[in-house]
């Protein structure tokens, strides 16, 4: 049974990581991110990030992919969000 739940929830890391694409396409989509708080975003980036090296340094894979994928991930997401708000017209967002 733990071996079920330990793929299970490395899994559904995997699927945690690749959710904020829904939220790239929903600001490009609207052409805006402006009910996106950057910070927030930052915020996460640093706990992944955290947890990417903490997972390295116990040697657990499990960790380390789910982790990477959400730095890429998130990495993506803060850089479609700056540039939505670089974008000419799109002023207060």
């Amino acid at each position: 049974m733990p071996t079920i739940l330990a793929a299970t929830a490395a899994s559904w890391g995997v699927v945690m990581a690749l959710s904020p694409i829904l939220q790239i396409r929903s600001m490009r989509l609207h052409r805006s991110s402006h009910a996106v708080s950057i910070g927030y975003l930052c915020v996460l980036l640093t706990g992944f990030l955290l947890w990417l090296a903490y997972g390295v340094s116990i040697h657990n894979p499990a960790l380390v992919v789910a982790n990477s994928i959400s730095i890429i991930v998130s990495c993506a997401t803060i850089g479609v969000a700056l540039h939505y708000r670089g974008q000419p017209g799109t002023a207060g967002t």
